[in-house]
């Protein structure tokens, strides 16, 4: 077989790796997104990015992760990062490798397949990955399969609508999203909520600026309100992993993202949080830490160009 790019495009970098075909990551790069006329350039940046960097002929195919909702068919209707609409990736790509197997899938999807193929979820075929950054994404993988749905939504957990005492609009137009409490940007907003009303001590009052790193290190060194903060904003999300839970009975969820570098400490609370809500079954999914990092997005990218029967079968769980 021979070698895989995969792509991980973002709306300030686009990140590269080159894999031998069983998955070895040959080579790795990364370059600044170019958006020029409304991304009238961004194809032909990465057509040229792959050719400086890899010999095509060698090449047995291309993949894409986007950042935003892929259609089962590849089309993509919009994709706000990229200042894109109505595209198909796979499409513009041939048009400088005619004849190569190219596939594109959403970044997350992406992320989540990197994960199962060389990451945490190495062994299990049906998993859940969820991202805890600026937002939330997540995937479901079944079978070995990304479940994109009729309409691209499968795994946007992020807009599950969770909360009903949420006054503040979400980015979405909803209210209420997992996204506005267990995002980043969630944990700071209901950190400050709790400061307000609270005159308990804590070692976030003597910051004009505090990010969710800071809020989850003074939980982790018991500071009460960051404690707090961290075990609500948490609960929202083992109450939606729950959910899914009765619905595709993932093996293991997976926890990517930037908030997920708080490690054993989060893993483990979500876990704690987790447990209670499933109660039709004594085992539960295990959760577990994201291992690739940044680089979950390439190696998914050249995961989705192995056709299932090109990959051994995933051994069972002892």
């Amino acid at each position: 077989m021979g070698e895989l790019a995969g792509i991980d495009l973002g709306g300030t970098n686009i990140k590269f790796g080159l894999f031998s075909g069983k998955g070895d990551l040959l080579k790795q790069w990364s370059v600044s997104t170019d958006l020029r006329e409304e991304g009238a350039f961004l194809w032909r940046q990465i057509a040229d990015e792959i050719k400086n960097n890899a010999e095509p002929s060698e090449l047995e195919g291309i993949g894409l992760g986007i950042p935003g909702p892929v259609l089962p068919d590849g089309f993509v209707e919009s994709c706000v990062n990229l200042h894109l609409r109505n595209f198909n990736p796979a499409e513009k790509m041939r048009e400088y490798f005619p004849g190569m197997k190219i596939r594109a899938a959403n970044d997350a999807n992406v992320a989540a397949l990197g994960e199962q193929w060389k990451g945490a979820g190495q062994g299990h075929r049906n998993l859940a990955m969820v991202t805890l950054g600026t937002g939330v994404g997540g995937s479901v993988i079944q079978e070995g399969k990304i479940i994109d749905g009729t309409n691209g939504l499968g795994g946007e957990f992020g807009h599950v609508q969770i909360n009903a005492e949420e006054t503040e609009i979400c980015n979405c137009g909803g209210k209420g999203c997992l996204d506005q409490a267990a995002s980043a940007s969630g944990i700071v907003r209901y950190a400050g909520k709790f400061l307000r009303e609270s005159s308990q001590a804590s070692v976030l009052r003597g910051k004009e600026i505090f990010t969710a790193k800071d809020v989850l290190e003074a939980a982790r060194n018991q500071d009460r309100i960051a404690e707090k903060t961290v075990e609500y904003c948490m609960n929202f999300l083992a109450k939606v992993l729950a959910m899914v839970s009765y619905v595709v009975d993932p093996e293991v969820f997976i926890i990517g993202g930037g908030v997920s570098n708080a490690g054993d400490y989060l893993i483990e609370m979500i876990q704690k949080l987790y447990e209670p809500y499933i109660t039709l079954s004594q085992k539960k999914a295990k959760i577990l830490r994201a291992s690739l990092g940044n680089n979950a997005g390439i190696y998914g990218a050249a995961r989705l160009v192995l056709r299932e029967e090109d990959e051994p079968p995933v051994p069972e769980q002892v």
